[in-house]
């Protein structure tokens, strides 16, 4: 499954409005931000790149003001790691991931059948106006603390995904807004990564994070994806997807140049 996960890592950085393609990666650009989570570079899988490879790939982000950094699967690309720690990179994480496929996705209980998956008591809704984006994109920036702050860039990206083959899911809370969501991109090489699920802490502990999980793995499906993967931030959440059908499967690295 690495190679899986490594070629969708591929073909999703080719969506970015600006890439640049080096001797061995790819590097996805957003001008809209300057997120290292959103601009960063991914090896093509089986890449032995030399010193000046990564020195050609350096530059394409130092031209742009912004910090190199890559995302990857080891597994699928061994030769890598060893080269960027050789150039002075060091790891930022090591992120386990998780994999669905129809054959093992396990619904909520009382979830009713269709694209859109919910249960009776948590209905999960499909964004349609300006206004959910901005809800959705503020409700996930308050349930990761401290990592990105709430933007109309941030919504526009959300509708973006939406429009553009993906798909964006939540809850609304009770005044309107959005309790917790997520979102999917749109499968390419046969899979998909669901990223961001995310729970406003008052909303915690009413299975928000299973439903909208559950709904956009089963959209996905329905569009022709093989397998959803994604990839989890502790032993809570963990176990939260392995209850949706989500089974352990490999690793991603994330490795950056601080000089």
């Amino acid at each position: 499954m690495g190679t899986d996960v490594q070629s969708f890592a591929v073909a999703n950085l080719r969506r970015r409005p600006v890439l640049v393609e080096t001797a061995g990666f790819v590097a996805g650009f957003d001008p809209g931000t300057t997120s290292p989570y959103i601009n960063y570079a991914t090896p093509l899988p089986g890449t032995r790149p030399t010193a000046r490879d990564i020195k050609e790939l350096v530059e394409a982000f130092r031209v742009r003001e912004l910090k190199p950094r890559l995302e990857f699967a080891p597994d699928a690309a061994p030769a890598v790691e060893p080269a960027l720690r050789e150039a002075g990179f060091s790891v930022e994480a090591v992120h386990a991931y998780l994999v669905c496929t129809p054959d093992t996705l396990t619904l909520p209980p009382d979830t009713e059948a269709g694209p859109v998956a919910a249960s009776a008591a948590v209905p999960v809704a499909v964004p349609s106006t300006d206004e959910d984006y901005r809800a959705i994109d503020a409700a996930l920036s308050e349930a990761f603390v401290g990592e990105f702050a709430s933007s109309l860039e941030g919504a526009a990206r959300l509708r973006r995904i939406q429009e553009d083959g993906g798909a964006v899911r939540f809850v609304r809370a009770p005044d309107g807004g959005c309790a917790g969501g997520a979102t999917c991109s749109a499968p390419a090489v046969g899979t998909a990564e669901l990223a961001g699920v995310g729970t406003r802490p008052a909303f915690r502990g009413r299975g928000i994070a299973a439903v909208v999980t559950a709904a956009l793995t089963e959209t996905m499906f329905a569009r022709g994806a093989q397998s959803v993967w994604l990839e989890y931030s502790g032993e809570g959440s963990r176990r939260v997807y392995e209850r949706v059908g989500y089974q352990p499967r490999g690793t991603r690295l994330y490795m950056s140049l601080e000089r």
